[in-house]
């Protein structure tokens, strides 16, 4: 989402490459090209003035530290300034009482009830708690099945709402269903329209009376740039949000409801939906974010992927047949299901620091997930004994690979030479202790296990 708004800081900020201090000249034009690249991204024009205020307060007079040039110190300032307009911090979301009813609302398409699932299971993995959907749209054709479907999906349990019923009395009789199936979080997927009306409103005001909510989170379309932020306004007042869960961030939006909501409503964004599985959810951490603008990277959010998706005994069983030189080309081929679970080597690439110059060369070249797929084809195509041992890969072997799996000859003599080369290049690593600092052993999680292993 905010690729252009990060090309475009970045371009700004190398302007002060070779300069000996931070001065109020050479910073400038640089300042001025930061506000024209946030007004672009759709940033409300109150915060990018606070924004630009801000920064050139804090640039001007700065010391340089040793060892630091003037466009890092620089960089720091505006990482810092990013992280107080993003809202400083992660908030929680408050699920102490039992049951604890969590209101979702919305305009409709802004992907309430997709955000309820992935709430669901959010709240399931990462607070264990029992969690109950309840479906509230009875307009919206389809829409109660679509939770119901979703529930039964990813087996959660589903209040039996119908059309027919009204929406405050859905809620009354789910509050009943939730002591007896002794729910602890029940999630209610409310009505939408296509734009705000007052007997939508109305509506949810009544759903609020029938039991004050825990909390109320606006379901938020990121592609709507500042009209995201009219619209949290206009629920924030009648409703009281406690929160805001900002979808679509994986689009091509410009960034400008991120960038401006929390800051002009003083509603904090709690998650952003990166995707349409249901597992596509992250906690909004502001520092993160900033980090991920800047090109700074996010590795902790890829470590966190990571730990989610990679399955900890069979990367153990790899590290150990790595560090024994006994890595095969069936490892790489579960190394490489495992690398697709975590969404791809592209989509790890934006977490890494200073990976925005490699990933726009790589739009140049064969996309690295193209890649993946022809080796994962290729690998297939073999006999169990050969993934075993490449070594017995002769002419007539190879030729029948390449016809299996669509590609040519020399795509499988490419394959085991980088194979060969990565082996040997991890198998050194490893030996070195570059295992641990990559998180591959030594580092502990909760509860005492070992941390995740990378797969590559």
């Amino acid at each position: 989402m905010f690729e252009g708004l990060s090309e475009k800081i970045l371009s700004s900020v190398k302007k002060l490459k070779g300069q000996s201090q931070i001065t109020e000249s050479n910073i400038e034009d640089v300042i001025k090209e930061i506000r024209l690249s946030l007004l672009e991204a759709d940033v409300n024009f109150k915060v990018v003035k606070n924004f630009i205020d801000r920064v050139k307060a804090k640039a001007i007079g700065t010391e340089v530290l040793t060892n630091v040039n003037p466009g890092q110190m620089f960089t720091k300032i505006v990482h810092d300034e990013l992280v107080q307009t993003l809202g400083g911090g992660a908030v929680d979301i408050d699920v102490r009482e039992k049951p604890s009813v969590i209101m979702l609302v919305g305009l409709q398409g802004a992907g309430k009830t997709t955000s309820t699932a992935k709430l669901g299971l959010y709240i399931r993995q990462k607070l264990g708690k029992k969690v109950g959907f309840v479906p509230a749209d009875v307009y919206r054709p389809a829409a109660i099945e679509q939770l119901q479907t979703l529930a039964k999906q990813n087996d959660f349990s589903c209040f039996q709402s119908t059309v027919q019923m009204k929406p405050a009395d859905i809620l009354k009789q789910a509050l009943v269903w939730a002591e007896k199936e002794m729910i602890d979080v029940l999630l209610l997927d409310t009505a939408g329209r296509l734009q705000i009306d007052d007997a939508l409103m109305t509506e949810l005001e009544d759903l609020k009376k029938v039991i004050t909510p825990t909390e109320i989170l606006l379901v938020a379309d990121a592609m709507l740039g500042q009209q995201a932020v009219s619209v949290a306004e206009t629920f924030h007042q009648r409703l009281g949000l406690s929160g805001l869960i900002l979808t679509k961030v994986d689009g091509d939006a410009r960034g400008g409801a991120a960038l401006s909501i929390r800051e002009i409503t003083g509603i904090p964004i709690k998650f952003m939906g990166v995707g349409e599985k249901v597992t596509a959810l992250e906690v909004f951490h502001p520092d993160r974010l900033a980090g991920r603008i800047l090109d700074m990277g996010d590795v902790l959010t890829l470590v966190e992927r990571a730990q989610e998706m990679i399955d900890e005994k069979e990367a153990t069983r790899a590290a150990e047949r790595m560090m024994k030189n006994e890595f095969t080309l069936e490892d790489f081929l579960s190394q490489i299901q495992q690398l697709k679970k975590m969404g791809g080597f592209e989509s790890m690439l934006k977490f890494l620091p200073g990976m925005g110059e490699i990933s726009k060369q790589l739009k140049n070249m064969t996309p690295p997930d193209q890649e993946i797929k022809k080796i994962e084809a290729i690998i297939r195509s073999m006999t169990l004994q050969e993934r075993d041992d490449h070594r017995i890969l002769n002419g007539s072997r190879r030729q029948r690979i390449a016809t299996g799996s669509g590609t040519e000859p020399k795509d499988i003599n490419k394959l085991i030479k980088q194979f060969e080369e990565s082996k040997k290049m991890m198998s050194g690593m490893m030996k070195m202790g570059m295992g641990s600092a990559m998180g591959m052993g030594g580092h502990k999680k909760k509860g005492g296990s070992k941390g995740m292993k990378f797969p590559f």
